[in-house]
């Protein structure tokens, strides 16, 4: 069944279009990716796809009642919104149904008329069946689940108004997927999530009940949830209904078909036109000149008019275009860290932390947001101070640093001005390299804070391949650029002569190109010699060798516990059993004493019920104690 069907629609922003007489179908329970440049439309088309914005021609029609769900700006809330707050408004009308269900309990406990206290009974009923139905008994355990699946536990009594952009965005997402949409439209979901919770999205989407439609330039990602992708490429789509790699096959097969067709054609036309040309020249000359050649003539050129001409297919289109070359190498020992521990507000971020990296090695770290990965490259940077240990950065170590926050202080300056404050050429020369990280013409005068974030990426690789570098730091580096630009930068990465330092949730990028893995977990610093499958695997190893270690010292722990609650147990028992004697000696002894008038065998007897009364005491206080 078809739930979006999009029917020549056309779009166009300041006189320019975007594209035109595009359609394509949604099929239900589809898992579509949505690939193509940045710039090329990608996000003006799934802004239509929500109804937010309307095409100038053509129609977009969804499947009745269908429910969609778009994470477009994040929404203001009340300063004493906690984060929790934001989560439960997904059950709005549950939680309606639920309050009424509460109004009903006070009623029904304090109404007394049997035929009013029936009404009440009945239409409580109908709504506890209603709640059941939809879920209400679940609201708790669902929010539990993506609140650790997106890893924002600490997030919960956060007000939300005081959290960052990023937090924002993650707790939007989490909103949207507890709301569960008939179709889901996501752009570019995993930018602001870490590795662990990016696998963690792309299980929750192979499972999910509804449609799901997503922007994304994480190859890995889309291979793992999509079976469709649609591309859209000079305002045009094309559908392959495969995952990722099997449509960038497909797409360069259909490309060589089309290239090879375009030849073809050409091999044609020129051979119809010089069949043209002779035809004349024989009718021509011929005396008088040849009516019925100059008509073949004429009939082959309007052939030729006729004719659809195939367009040239563009095989190799413009990219960013850079190269990385080193610095005078560094030493062998680029950079070493010893016993290093740091701490923010009391909290311990790691301890203990060693790492060596030399020269030439392309080192990774990975790990959940909040783990200290950024803090470590600051102590790197030395723009922190380790609380304990030592951070020593190696000789004729040149830095050059790639952070996540590029040129956010930047205001006024244009992007040629930027670029030349770090390289000291010419404009003229500015221009020419600018050029080749695609900033054409008038885009050097451009703004910088007015750039995209791949915009903003293109400047600083472009700073830094004309900087004096041999070590290079890399905090996410693939965010915002799509999936050209990712190819380029691994393909310069590939061939830098120096030092690669990375983080990066880009799992495609991190197999590619590093084969050394730090992975923080738990305040403590893995080492894995591999690609990042290898230092997963080797985690989950790991893990489930702690948590067998773990259920082993509970169980032995739980042994011991057994064996000594026996023990008190049994020595709980044998108190009870000797105040039970001595209660009975004592009620003996009274016996005895009305029995006898005898005064000396009376005082004897009196001395000798003082003596159990105490120990009886004691016994009792010994047995108070244990419980």
């Amino acid at each position: 069944m078809i739930v979006c069907s999009v029917n020549k629609i056309a779009k166009m922003y300041g006189g320019n279009s975007i594209f035109e007489d595009l359609s394509f179908e949604i099929k239900e329970n589809g898992r579509v990716g949505l690939v193509g440049r940045n710039g090329g439309g990608k996000t003006t088309l799934i802004r239509l796809l929500a109804g937010i914005e309307t095409p100038d021609a053509g129609q977009i029609h969804w499947q009745k009642g269908t429910k969609i769900g778009y994470l477009e700006q994040i929404p203001q809330y009340h300063e004493a919104t906690t984060v929790k707050d934001v989560l439960r408004y997904a059950f709005s009308s549950l939680l309606q149904t639920e309050e009424k269900m509460e109004k009903l309990e006070v009623e029904m406990s304090k109404e007394t008329h049997p035929d009013k206290l029936d009404k009440l009974i009945t239409e409580y009923g109908q709504l506890q069946d209603q709640f059941s139905l939809h879920g209400g008994y679940e609201i708790e355990s669902r929010i539990e689940g993506i609140v650790r699946g997106l890893n924002i536990p600490l997030l919960l009594d956060q007000p939300f108004s005081k959290l960052s952009g990023g937090e924002k965005t993650k707790v939007g997402l989490g909103y949207m997927l507890l709301q569960q949409p008939d179709l889901l439209l996501l752009d570019e979901p995993t930018n602001h999530l870490d590795l662990m919770a990016v696998e963690w999205l792309g299980n929750f989407l192979q499972e999910y009940s509804g449609t799901v439609l997503i922007i994304s330039h994480d190859r890995y990602f889309l291979d793992e949830v999509v079976n469709k992708i649609i591309d859209l490429e000079d305002g045009e789509v094309n559908a392959y209904h495969t995952n990722f790699s099997g449509f960038v096959k497909e797409k360069e097969a259909k490309l060589l078909r089309e290239f090879h067709a375009y030849e073809e054609q050409q091999k044609k036309i020129k051979k119809m036109k010089e069949a043209i040309k002779r035809l004349r020249d024989w009718a021509n000359r011929a005396n008088p000149p040849n009516a019925d050649l100059h008509r073949r003539a004429r009939n082959m050129e309007r052939a030729l008019e006729r004719m659809e001409k195939l367009r040239r297919p563009i095989v190799n289109r413009k990219k960013m275009s850079l190269q990385m070359d080193g610095a005078d190498r560094s030493g062998n020992d680029v950079l070493l860290l010893k016993e290093v521990s740091i701490a923010f507000d009391e909290k311990l971020l790691f301890h203990d932390l060693n790492m060596h990296i030399s020269y030439q090695q392309r080192v990774a770290v990975i790990g959940e947001n909040g783990t200290g990965k950024t803090t470590l490259i600051k102590l790197i940077l030395q723009q922190l101070e380790p609380d304990q240990g030592e951070v020593r950065v190696g000789s004729n170590v040149k830095i050059g640093y790639l952070s996540q926050n590029i040129f956010f202080d930047v205001q006024d300056e244009t992007v040629i001005e930027t670029f030349r404050d770090v390289v000291k050429v010419a404009e003229g020369e500015a221009r020419q390299i600018l050029a080749r990280f695609m900033f054409y013409g008038y885009d050097v005068f451009k703004k910088v804070a007015q750039l995209s974030g791949g915009e903003r990426m293109r400047l600083r690789l472009a700073q830094m391949m004309y900087q004096d570098i041999n070590l290079l730091i890399l905090d996410e580096p693939t965010n915002h650029l799509d999936i050209d630009s990712r190819e380029v930068l691994e393909e310069a990465l590939e061939g830098f002569q120096g030092t690669i330092l990375a983080v990066s949730h880009d799992r495609y990028f991190l197999n590619k190109l590093f084969t050394k893995i730090y992975w923080i977990e738990a305040q403590t610093l893995y080492y894995f010699e591999g690609d990042y499958n290898w230092a997963k695997q080797k985690m989950i190893e790991y893990r489930g060798e702690e948590v067998q270690k773990r259920t082993e010292k509970k169980k032995k722990s739980s042994l011991q516990k057994d064996s000594s609650s026996t023990n008190q147990r049994m020595e709980n028992n044998n108190l009870e059993k000797k105040i039970e004697i001595t209660e009975e000696r004592i009620i003996t002894i009274e016996k005895k004493l009305l029995e006898t008038d005898d005064l000396e065998k009376l005082q004897q007897l009196h001395q000798e019920k003082e003596e159990l009364e105490h120990e009886w005491e004691k016994l009792l206080e010994q047995l108070e104690k244990r419980y």
